[in-house]
């Protein structure tokens, strides 16, 4: 310090202090920033702002200090003493304060960053579902596109063995008028056409029990899947 007297070293106290009051007070606003997430605050622009921030401490605590050494010359010693008692608490306090906003600052930007991690968590998660699931519905799609088509396939088939059947009604219907016709006259007919009655009621029963085991085994085949 080249300071030549008391009056200088307090001098350059009182300028330091003010500007550690105002860097402080910016140091504050800045470090509220991380609590608003749209807020983007510069790395560089925060650790310079430390840097002069310790500085400044630094500065003051070797002007106090060359205070203390000069005031035993000073004039009036009780007033000395208590200004430079002053001094020395103003700079325990901004010092204290700048540890306080420092802690602050660093829990709130740590928190910034957390909650930053979680949302691209969160983000990589549904990008990934989204990426999986699409696949997925295009296969449950096209498997039930197969399913629908094997049932149409063999609702196809019922129909045509339908018309089938009924032709064949249709015909045996006819023959069995033209048969209990004669059947009236000839008892031996009579019993042969009981004959095919019932042969054809057995038939027919075969047959509808065949396509129903057969349309019950695709509808468990299809649910199954």
């Amino acid at each position: 310090m080249a300071f030549s007297d008391w009056d200088d070293l307090r001098r350059e106290a009182l300028r330091l202090e003010g500007d550690l009051d105002v860097r402080l007070s910016s140091y504050a606003k800045l470090g509220a920033g991380y609590s608003d997430p749209k807020t983007t605050i510069s790395e560089s622009h925060w650790k310079s702002m430390e840097m002069e921030i310790e500085n400044l401490l630094q500065r003051l605590l070797e002007v106090n200090e060359a205070m203390s050494r000069c005031s035993p010359a000073a004039a009036s010693s009780a007033a000395v003493s208590q200004k430079l008692t002053r001094h020395r608490d103003i700079l325990h306090e901004f010092t204290q304060e700048f540890k306080r906003t420092k802690g602050n600052i660093l829990s709130m930007k740590e928190h910034a960053e957390l909650l930053t991690s979680v949302r691209n968590d969160i983000n990589e998660y549904k990008l990934l579902s989204s990426s999986q699931l699409v696949p997925n519905l295009l296969r449950e799609r096209a498997a039930i596109h197969g399913s629908i088509s094997q049932i149409d396939e063999v609702i196809n088939q019922a129909e045509a063995v339908k018309g089938v059947l009924t032709t064949q009604r249709h015909n045996f219907s006819q023959i069995q008028g033209k048969v209990k016709h004669l059947s009236d006259r000839f008892p031996v007919i009579r019993s042969l056409l009981g004959a095919i009655k019932r042969k054809k009621s057995k038939d027919t029963l075969i047959l509808s029990a065949v396509i129903a085991v057969c349309t019950l085994f695709l509808v468990v085949y299809w649910i199954s899947k």
